[in-house]
């Protein structure tokens, strides 16, 4: 063999080992199969409220009829328009409002036509929080706030009067049923305390896009019983006016739909009945004051309905 041929095959097989160990020392590039498998890193949500300072929530609602302890407040829809602010998902201010959609509220209850204009305007300064309990209890939301309610539809023959509220409430728990008590204290007008327990559960229908998303379609069906004292129940209905106690009033069952349109808009829609199933006395009472809204209106039993939207930042 020639020097140069041999010469030629040592350059030759040096190359090729000094690429090779070029090969072993450079990082390898994920192929396509390798790629499609690789999952992407979770980050996880952090638990400081103060990551989002602030949000915002604004709200409107149409109810078919104005409904308060089960007995008819307004035969004719209202609407219900609302905003609420909340800082550090701790402490919020809200503010809400009700208007009349015809002149008939205002003639059957006596304060005139206020059709398209407010009624009532309430302001409220809360604090609210949901608290972590464990896979076997899930989540207790917590909300206590003070009411100001400036009555305009009654301003000539009724003081404003100012409420105190409490609402816990259990979910994403081992419990299918998921429970709500309210608790509400009049300050003002009658120092009536009423109180509403509330058992219902969510079916997802749609669920969201995403693994995390909330799911786009619930429908909660529930069943609720309302209880007053004494002063609640005198205060509200004039029929009861010589009744010596409180007890059990209201019952409603419900059926809501909620569609979460994305991420910040949502719209709702239910249906309720309610009566006054187990006190004949109390059931006579909402009677004769739904009686006092004219022509159908002369039972203790009700049959309502509305629709929602929420937008929230």
């Amino acid at each position: 063999m020639k020097a140069s041929t041999i010469t030629a095959v040592l350059a030759a097989g040096c190359l090729a080992w000094t690429a090779a160990a070029a090969d072993e020392q450079k990082p390898s590039l994920p192929t396509t199969a390798d790629t499609k498998s690789t999952k992407p890193v979770e980050v996880e949500e952090s638990d400081n409220p103060f990551d989002k300072l602030v949000a915002a929530e604004f709200s409107i609602g149409i109810d078919s009829r104005y409904m308060t302890y089960g007995m008819i407040d307004g035969k004719d829809p209202i609407v219900v328009p609302g905003a609420k602010i909340t800082f550090a998902d701790w402490v919020y201010f809200g503010v809400e409002s009700i208007f009349d959609v015809t002149k008939g509220n205002g003639k059957r209850g006596g304060y005139g036509n206020r059709a398209g204009r407010w009624t009532t305007l309430d302001a409220i300064v809360g604090v609210a929080h949901e608290f972590e309990l464990g896979e076997e209890f899930g989540k207790l939301s917590v909300d206590f706030n003070y009411m100001y309610e400036y009555m305009e539809r009654y301003h000539s023959s009724m003081d404003d009067t100012q409420y105190l509220n409490l609402e816990l409430g259990l979910s994403d728990g081992i419990f299918w049923v998921e429970p709500t008590l309210g608790i509400e204290r009049d300050l003002m007008a009658d120092d009536g305390t009423y109180v509403n327990l509330d058992l219902g559960h969510d079916f997802t229908l749609i669920d969201g896009k995403g693994e995390d998303d909330d799911p786009m379609l619930v429908f909660r069906p529930s069943v609720a019983q309302g209880f007053g004292n004494t002063q609640r129940v005198r205060g509200y209905s004039p029929e009861a006016k010589t009744y010596d106690h409180g007890g059990v009033m209201d019952t409603c069952i419900k059926g809501e739909f909620t569609w979460n349109v994305c991420e910040h808009v949502s719209l709702s829609a239910y249906v309720a009945y309610s009566d006054y199933w187990f006190d004949s006395t109390m059931r006579e009472c909402a009677r004769g004051h739904n009686a006092e809204w004219g022509k159908g209106c002369d039972h203790s039993w009700n049959f309502y309905g509305g629709l929602g939207l929420t937008v929230e930042f």
